[in-house]
């Protein structure tokens, strides 16, 4: 008996339980407007197995039920704001604004009723509400002959609260959509400001909260989002805010306004630095960060050419920096690869602007020729395979628009010989570090030393020293072969030796004085004799080996 009423109070606990589950279905089912699931659509069912093999008719929901309503609320917003822009002359310069927020209450209260019955329509609705409240309060001061309120500073005050009840609205309903509608607002609303600090106190606001919102609710398309506006905001106010009025013309500004935009650049990289670890570098990551990269720098760049050429090669110094330490956190933080690299390139390339900013022509290709075994290394502790590919092709860039810019070839194009040399030995020392699967970059390196050494030396050396140059060169390759134990740089020795020996038997006959060519023979016959002779005991040395 025990057993048995055990057994009917498990049974009376289970349907108790199954009662309470079906009552919070219905409940949630009659929230979001759902129909309760019947047998005959059930899932698992042929009713469902049919439907779900008709993608047009869900391709027809999407588009009659959500993307009708998005261009149905937009199309209404533009009506009514066409609508407020009006003169309205003879009536008082309120009556636009005050009907402005009749309608916008009005469309906020459809969105309230609609909030049961079409949750989703409601949003927008309440979207387009707080836009047109916007709206409203911008029509207050702006795009009429008679102001309500002439003074700018009380029209943005009153703006900032109107963004700032909106964001509280949309946090609290934890929409991504509310919440990008209010943030357009606040940028919207530091771009009225004409004042310089007030604009960029209210942009660095908006922004910083969009950091906040997207990091904490991990919506990672609104950080893009943000980062967009920002950089759009603040090229559109350095333009003299045309917006408002004003003509179209590049703004006179102090220096701070382009510090400012080294600011955002580092507020939105934080805001993927404080992304859960978890969070992997999904495509969104990637974009954030390139964006960032890109516009950041663009713009930065843009407004120091355009109104501080005096301090052109400081400001690319420190923008160097800034990106350069952003790579170094990436990469110290969570070994990231596509941002690391992005920062990195973005920073090289600053250093670049520095450089040629700095110096003259030529001099600055020796300098970004060194620079470039700046970014090798750097690029073997990032473990990143990318740097070291791209940096080669610039690489290869900077050799020949040197060769095409120079005119004259100086002993210091030697530079980029050398520098190859010791990229290639970087690459073979730290090639673990990398995960280089082959040895196709270092060769590329050793093939470019090649060339460029005889090259070089062609054009610097007396003629007469030619051949005595190159075969020096060559000597070095062999002693470099034989410390390292390297076969590369053995070829680069012979190929070059072979080099030498052609030139004197096509140009050296006919063009050397006659000491020298006696010399010059006599040094090349000599080596290439004792090299034979090196070469011969290590065969013999392998032969006896085998025996």
């Amino acid at each position: 008996m025990p057993d048995k009423r055990e057994a009917r109070e498990n049974d009376q606990l289970l349907a108790q339980i199954l009662a309470n589950l079906e009552a919070r279905i219905t409940r949630i089912e009659r929230e979001l407007n759902l129909s309760p699931i019947s047998p005959e659509n059930a899932p698992g069912t042929a009713a469902h197995r049919e439907d779900s093999d008709e993608p047009e008719d869900d391709l027809e929901l999407r588009i009659g039920l959500y993307w009708f309503a998005k261009v149905g609320i937009v199309a209404l917003v533009i009506g009514v704001v066409f609508l407020l822009l009006q003169p309205y002359s003879g009536l008082h310069p309120a009556f636009a604004s005050v009907l402005g927020y009749v309608l916008a209450g009005g469309v906020m209260l459809v969105s309230r009723v609609l909030r049961k019955s079409s949750p989703f329509l409601a949003g927008y609705l309440l979207g387009g509400g707080l836009l047109l409240f916007f709206f409203a309060t911008l029509r207050l001061h702006y795009f009429s002959a008679e102001p309500v309120l002439s003074g700018r500073p009380a029209e943005v005050a009153i703006l900032l609260l109107t963004a700032a009840a909106s964001l509280v609205i949309s946090i609290r309903k934890r929409s991504i959509y509310l919440v990008s509608v209010g943030l357009a607002m606040g940028f919207a609303t530091g771009l009225m400001s004409e004042q310089i600090y007030s604009f960029f106190a209210i942009t660095l606001l908006v922004a910083g909260l969009t950091v906040y919102v997207a990091t904490k609710y991990k919506w990672p398309g609104l950080l893009i989002y943000g980062m967009a506006l920002t950089y759009i905001v603040h090229l559109i106010w350095f333009l003299n805010n045309p917006i408002v009025g004003n003509p179209l013309a590049l703004r006179a500004v102090p220096y701070p306004a382009v510090i400012f935009v080294l600011v955002w650049v580092m507020l939105f990289a934080t805001g993927n630095l404080l992304r859960e670890r978890e969070d992997k570098e999904n495509i969104r990551v990637i974009m954030s960060s390139l964006l960032n990269a890109g516009l950041g720098y663009g713009l930065f760049f843009l407004m120091s050419v355009a109104k501080f050429q005096d301090r052109l090669a400081i400001s690319n110094l420190g923008a160097s920096i800034v990106f350069l330490a952003l790579a170094v956190m990436f990469w110290s933080r969570e070994k990231s690869r596509f941002q690391t690299f992005f920062y990195a390139m973005t920073g090289y390339a600053a250093l670049s602007v520095a450089i040629v900013a700095d110096f003259k022509t030529p001099d600055f290709f020796i300098l970004l020729c060194w620079q470039s075994l700046l970014v090798v290394s750097t690029a073997i502790w990032f473990r990143s395979k990318f740097i070291v590919v791209t940096n080669f092709v610039i690489y290869a860039i900077i050799f020949i628009a040197y060769l095409a810019v120079a005119g004259t070839v100086s002993l210091t194009s030697l530079s980029f010989g050398v520098v190859a040399l010791l990229s290639a030995r970087l690459l073979s020392w730290q090639r673990g570090r990398l995960d280089l699967k082959t040895d196709k970059m270092r060769t590329a390196y050793l093939i470019a030393a090649f060339f460029i050494f005889p090259y070089a030396l062609y054009h610097t050396v007396p003629r007469d020293y030619i051949s005595l140059s190159w075969l020096a060169v060559a000597i070095v390759y062999y002693v470099i072969s034989v410390i390292l134990k390297n076969a590369k740089y053995r070829w680069m020795a012979l190929l070059t030796f072979l080099l030498t020996a052609l030139y004197l038997i096509i140009i050296g006959i006919i063009r050397l004085e006659p000491v020298l060519r006696i010399i010059s023979f006599l040094v090349l016959g000599i080596v290439l004799l004792a090299i034979s002779f090196v070469y011969a005991k290590a065969k013999m040395k392998s032969g006896s080996k085998e025996t």
